[in-house]
């Protein structure tokens, strides 16, 4: 059952969502250690939530529906704030930079993965899906946050490749060539995310 939680569980992280294009896209714009910093940040969010998915804090906000409605809210703001930032980047002239790279500090980048990750209610759901599938009723709390920590190991693995890989000198071409291609599917998904996810807040 334990390697069958961790392998849904690097399943679901290695899948492309919103966090995934964000390190994907901020290594090809922005460089290797700006999404790396970025990358910090959504492991530390998910960390967070696997925290709280060990001391039933997630399942508590699960069951009131009104928590988890708030999170979806402030999520799919989020995401069209995103979405809006990279669509700046697509306006601009042939030849000339659609966008300069916000100069913010890494400690900024890394408050907006966090921030990502932490109003990202589908990390709920995973993180009670794999903590109930890996640990039995009664589980020691030491063998939940051992389960935890390996989880948040194997999160820092993959978007730490996902940044080294995309912030290669041939991936960085690529991008400068279709600069505006990228951010317009960035832009894309970005608020067909946030769309959907607003309008999960609402239903009830």
């Amino acid at each position: 059952m334990m390697l069958l939680a961790y392998t849904a569980f690097a399943i679901g992280v290695a899948s492309p969502g919103p966090s995934v294009l964000a390190v994907m896209g901020t290594a090809m714009a922005q460089g290797r250690a700006r999404a790396l910093a970025l990358a910090s940040g959504v492991v530390c969010g998910s960390l967070c939530w696997g925290l709280c998915a060990t001391f039933g804090l997630a399942a508590l906000m699960e069951r009131w529906s009104g928590a988890l409605a708030v999170v979806k809210a402030i999520g799919g703001v989020y995401l069209l704030w995103m979405a809006w930032q990279a669509a700046r980047k697509v306006r601009g002239t042939k030849g000339v930079p659609a966008a300069e790279a916000v100069d913010e500090g890494y400690a900024r980048t890394c408050a907006r993965g966090l921030a990502m990750h932490l109003t990202n209610p589908k990390s709920i759901v995973v993180w009670l899906s794999v903590v109930s599938l890996a640990l039995p009723a009664g589980a020691r709390q030491a063998d939940a946050l051992a389960f935890v920590l390996s989880c948040a190991a194997i999160s820092a693995s993959i978007f730490c490749c996902y940044a080294l890989a995309f912030s290669t000198d041939a991936a960085r071409r690529a991008y400068r060539a279709g600069e505006r291609w990228v951010n317009a599917v960035l832009a894309g998904v970005f608020a067909y995310a946030g769309v959907r996810m607003l309008l999960a807040s609402q239903a009830r």
